[in-house]
């Protein structure tokens, strides 16, 4: 496919009905023959160049862990929010502070997490997490009983709208707001939560991205 402008059209057609992120390599898969992946970014970068130059914007192409995705923009979510009114599922403390020490902290193991905390940790918290595909096991500690190293995932990053680990906001900006699918970063990232735990920066967060 010599077409540019056609490859273009296919790019933005695929990326507004996928209902997931597509990666480079998914995007190579909606043509016969090779196309080099600098050409696919620069098209990318065009496309994107492109929606936020509409007026009034509606939809942002952005970069997220798993691919690149078109979503609403944030002053449009009230409105949307009504087409699924049911209450979104909340966290507990736990649950979030769990998270928190998983993110800034991974890979971590159980009883890293129980050291921290400072109490045991529930089952069904990392059972929680797990299904909702913000952590998973990694891998397992060269110590005795090799207990499984926790990390967070793709998923986790997609959600909070990161490219990757590196991008954590800085925990200081955020402020205590209540905890559910559509506010997820400001609990998780809490100052109060993480000054508790220990987890405020200190110069050695971890760049670690899953691949």
């Amino acid at each position: 496919m010599d077409n540019i402008a056609q490859i273009k059209t296919v790019l933005e057609a695929a990326l507004l009905t996928s209902a997931t992120p597509l990666s480079l390599d998914d995007m190579s898969r909606l043509f016969p023959e090779r196309i080099e992946r600098a050409t696919f970014r620069m098209l990318l970068d065009e496309l994107k160049q492109e929606w936020l130059a509409r007026s009034p914007l509606s939809m942002e192409l952005v970069q997220v862990a798993s691919g690149w995705r078109f979503q609403a923009v944030a002053e449009l979510a009230p409105f949307l929010s009504r087409l699924n009114p049911e209450r979104p599922q909340r966290y507990s403390r736990a649950a979030m502070e769990t998270l928190a020490i998983i993110a800034y902290r991974q890979p971590v193991t159980r009883g890293d997490i129980e050291e921290i905390r400072g109490v045991a940790v529930n089952p069904n918290t990392m059972r929680q997490l797990q299904e909702r595909d913000w952590i998973d096991i990694v891998g397992q500690r060269d110590v005795p009983g090799r207990p499984a190293l926790y990390a967070t995932t793709k998923t986790f990053l997609d959600d909070l709208n990161l490219k990757s680990l590196a991008d954590l906001p800085a925990m200081e900006l955020f402020v205590e707001q209540s905890v559910s699918d559509e506010s997820i970063v400001p609990e998780i990232l809490n100052p109060e939560v993480l000054i508790q735990l220990d987890l405020m920066p200190d110069g050695d967060r971890s760049n670690n991205q899953l691949d």
